[in-house]
């Protein structure tokens, strides 16, 4: 059984001290890509240089919408430099946080450096990993109403390939007329480790509708650990216990969601290709 990490921070500090050993875990356990998304420049050139050292590892580069203080022309441009390389296979992780950011001025800057990134990522023809969490963790909310927008506004510039597959929202936290606009826009849709928990049961009844040729399989590794490892540090090893709630969920084999999410996940990055 083949399957696929489509975001996990492998960067992160957390993971200094066996950082190989969980990626021959991933691989072990069945793992054949993993998807390493950077947070600024600094962490895009980490998850580059992982992805070269490491056969199963790529990377995506850009700034998270929390991460903007050191974005300016110079530090975008560096990771527009970094995006060259063969094993990065998208822009992300970016996107829209009203979460953690409050004030209007910032979330307006959050809007424009987004704006910016999803132009990049036309000009190079490479799909985007995008970010949304609203305000109070809400199901919906002015997060999403921005996002959509924007997001509309650009797919609507796209053609060819990119057009039919733009990227992914990651982590799926809206409700479901969030995600069928989404959908509709040609979207994929990241399910991670929360499916899985006692109290899901709202989040499982979205994921069931989500078409199987849409879904992406991710932990978000070091965060979001699955029942029955909740509590502690997530890795991409984990991912099977996601796949395997989809499965349930989908009335399908874990194998079944196996194979699907690794050629969902090959159909939109082509990792390399």
């Amino acid at each position: 059984m083949q399957l696929t990490d489509t975001h996990c921070h492998l960067d992160y500090n957390k993971f200094d001290s066996d950082r190989a050993d969980v990626i021959r875990r991933a691989n072990d356990s069945g793992l054949i890509r993993l998807l390493v998304p950077g947070l600024q420049h600094k962490s895009s050139k980490e998850a580059v240089q992982l992805a070269e050292s490491n056969p199963s590892v790529y990377a995506a580069v850009g700034f998270h919408p929390t991460d903007l203080e050191e974005f300016s022309e110079s530090t975008f441009q560096q990771v527009k430099e970094l995006a060259s390389h063969p094993k990065v296979v998208a822009v992300g992780e970016i996107g829209i946080d009203y979460y953690w950011v409050k004030e209007s001025d910032k979330r307006a800057i959050q809007r424009d450096v987004l704006k910016q990134q999803l132009a990049f990522a036309k000009e190079i023809n490479k799909p985007v990993i995008i970010h949304m969490r609203e305000e109070n963790d809400a199901w919906i909310g002015e997060a999403s109403i921005d996002l959509l927008r924007i997001l509309e506004e650009w797919q609507g510039t796209l053609q060819g390939t990119l057009a039919e597959q733009p990227g992914v929202l990651h982590s799926f936290n809206g409700n479901l007329e969030t995600a069928q606009k989404a959908l509709a826009l040609n979207f994929y849709l990241g399910i991670t480790g929360p499916v899985t928990y006692k109290n899901a049961d709202e989040k499982r009844e979205i994921t069931r509708h989500f078409p199987l040729d849409k879904i992406l399989i991710e932990t978000d590794s070091p965060f979001l650990a699955p029942v029955p490892v909740r509590g502690k540090r997530n890795e991409p090893a984990f991912v099977h216990h996601i796949a395997d709630k989809i499965a349930e969920i989908h009335s399908k084999s874990p194998a079944e969601i196996a194979a699907i999410t690794t050629a969902n996940a090959a159909r939109l990055f082509a990792w390399g290709d």
